[in-house]
């Protein structure tokens, strides 16, 4: 056995394919491995491989064809000529050689190695490869769009469509799902997730969802005498009070306590003849269907803090503030006001909860982190309501969702009041 001078060069060739085909695999794994938020960052900072980067991201597809087309190329042509040399080496037997030492070279230093490697350095890598791909992308280009013809061609009778462009549910898919995995034992983490997601809620929540229902308003009827709804203002926790005459669905306007405070020290203390509704100003309507995402933006518009909530009928539903919003996104914004960290929810000793009825969903999930469904119920007391298909009576036990409600109090046919015990390790199963 003893080698010519063109079976080292046909060696050398071998060894270069190789080496082509470990730039192509760990491309391949780099580009599509490294997070384009962190591309786009970089790009932001100037970073111009990073911009090519996400050029290249645009059209996967495309950069997926070229890399395969590249690296099949090179990998069987590297196959044939390992054959060809062996077989002139060693005979018939080279063939087999050939397959063993090829898959063995291949396996090893064109596909785990630079695969292994890039999948530890994706961005590193992909920033030192994005340059060069561009060139192969666009030489390829010809051949890798007659593929995708063939391909597409291929599925199209299978009723399968080919999208390059990527939904906005995707693309909320994919965040919520680099949300989640935002983790560690840091309390701090928790609550950003948590923030977070409540960020990405804000469009599908609307704001009956969160609002101050009308029993719960503080209001003032202007037909009473001027000094009982003036003591009323001062000893009210709130700035903002909605105003109406003798029907309370009617609200004629919405008193701030810094108005009527100014409007007395301007009466030097006199309030004889002093008229709250020349005081009070337009109250701003809103129907019971707007997103939090909308009405935030409105509240930021229209530089307002306080909104009136109408039904589709313009029944007066509740009102919501601009605090109301923010606290589905921060949490619970405790004030001088606030009692509790969690309005409604009192902690027990052996691990239950006390639960007004009227606490809603959302606030259990934000702030105890419940699962609890929100589709066909925004409170605690709906939810049970929903469950249950009956208005129950005190002392009734229900098991929903692997949590365990006790109706404690009910007022009418109203829940005001229940015992929650949460899921435990030994989770109940749901009850039907």
């Amino acid at each position: 056995m003893t080698m010519t001078e063109n079976d080292f060069y046909l060696l050398a060739a071998i060894l270069l394919l190789l080496v082509l085909s470990f730039f192509f695999s760990g491309s391949e794994t780099a580009l599509t491995a490294t997070s384009r938020s962190r591309m786009h960052q970089q790009a932001k900072n100037g970073e111009e491989r990073a911009t090519t980067v996400l050029k290249l991201l645009e059209r996967k597809d495309r950069l997926i064809g070229a890399i395969l087309l590249g690296n099949n190329l090179v990998n069987i042509l590297a196959s044939a000529l390992a054959t060809t040399l062996l077989i002139r080496l060693f005979g018939e037997a080279g063939v087999v050689y050939a397959t063993l030492v090829m898959t063995a070279l291949v396996l090893i230093f064109a596909e785990v190695l630079p695969k292994t490697y890039s999948l530890s350095h994706a961005d590193t890598v992909a920033l030192r490869v994005a340059g060069l791909m561009r060139w192969i992308v666009f030489i390829f280009a010809p051949i890798t769009a007659a593929v995708q013809s063939i391909v597409r061609a291929t599925l199209k009778p299978f009723g399968v469509e080919i999208s390059h462009a990527i939904s906005v549910e995707q693309h909320e898919e994919e965040l919520r799902g680099a949300i989640d995995l935002h983790s560690g034992e840091d309390p701090d983490i928790a609550h950003e997730r948590a923030m977070l997601r409540s960020i990405l809620d804000l469009d599908d929540v609307e704001v009956s969802d969160i609002m101050t229902h009308r029993r719960q308003v503080v209001m003032l009827d202007l037909d009473e005498p001027v000094a009982d709804c003036v003591e009323q203002v001062l000893g009210s926790p709130y700035t903002r009070i909605p105003v109406y005459r003798g029907n309370s669905d009617d609200i004629s306007g919405v008193i701030h306590a810094k108005a009527l405070l100014r409007e007395i020290h301007q009466r030097k203390g006199s309030i004889e003849d002093l008229d709250l509704g020349a005081i009070a100003s337009q109250p701003w309507f809103i129907p019971d269907s707007t997103t939090l995402l909308d009405q935030l933006q409105a509240f930021r518009e229209r530089r307002e803090h306080f909104a009136i909530v109408v039904d589709e009928y313009g029944a007066f539903m509740g009102i919501v503030t601009l605090e109301d919003i923010l606290e589905q996104i921060v949490g619970e914004i405790d004030d001088e006001t606030d009692i509790t960290t969690v309005p409604g929810v009192r902690p027990q000793p052996d691990g239950t909860y006390i639960v007004e009825g009227g606490v809603t969903l959302r606030t259990l999930a934000r702030d105890l982190d419940w699962s609890l469904p929100d589709d066909d119920a925004a409170t605690l007391a709906g939810l049970v309501l929903h469950e249950a298909r009956l208005i129950p009576d005190p002392g009734q036990v229900f098991l929903f969702h692997g949590f365990r409600f006790e109706v404690l109090r009910r007022q009418r046919n109203q829940i005001t009041l229940l015992r929650v015990t949460p899921p435990r390790d030994d989770t109940v199963e749901d009850q039907d």
